[in-house]
């Protein structure tokens, strides 16, 4: 009952998640579709779905540019579904074709996180191909520095993360769309809302 309300301040019912590894994106997602009754998607999970084999596999065999047209094609046709709510990789951002179906198709959230955090959440992970390397900090600021800037660009709402549960940041994510819902019939121009 409470969902139709809520669903209908996502453009055509789609809401992508977008933003850097370990920030919730997929925990997040899951959530909020619960809570929504509508259509969950991870593009990772996809990914590994129909190859069989897990990302790092991938990676290994493909290397990161044969794994990004594996995931440009599978947003091209998450994007499409209707309803959906779909978490992204990391990386999504980096292909300007992904940023404009993201864009062009639903609402973007930006789940933002530093950096201190991922290494947090990352600490016990093996199953990060970009963070096999000894100097794990400076992986994720090299990456923060290119990507930060992406997920900003296409993000229609920016949720902060660090010290937050995930029930937390999907109650922060609802209130957030009903303002968006409440504030449609006025005109008010919805994107300029600031990241709270």
């Amino acid at each position: 009952m409470g969902s139709s309300s809520i669903s209908t301040a996502i453009p055509e019912d789609r809401l992508f998640i977008v933003g850097p590894m370990a920030a919730g994106k997929s925990a997040v997602g899951r959530r909020l579709a619960a809570r929504l009754h509508m259509p969950f998607f991870d593009t990772d999970d996809e990914i590994e779905q129909r190859t069989g084999v897990d990302i790092d596999y991938i990676f290994e065999r493909e290397g990161e540019a044969g794994f990004r047209r594996r995931e440009c094609a599978v947003i091209a046709e998450l994007t499409a579904q209707q309803p959906v709510i779909l978490s992204t990789g990391g990386g999504a951002v980096l292909a300007q074709e992904n940023r404009r179906l993201l864009s062009e198709r639903g609402l973007v959230v930006y789940l933002a996180t530093s950096v201190r955090t991922q290494l947090a959440r990352t600490r016990h992970s093996h199953h990060r191909p970009l963070l096999q390397t000894e100097d794990r900090e400076q992986t994720l600021q090299a990456l923060a520095a290119v990507r930060n800037g992406l997920y900003e660009s296409v993000a229609d709402l920016t949720l902060p993360t660090d010290g937050c549960t995930v029930e937390a940041v999907v109650g922060q994510l609802i209130t957030r769309l009903k303002q968006r819902q409440s504030e449609a019939p006025d005109s008010t121009g919805g994107g300029e809302e600031p990241a709270v």
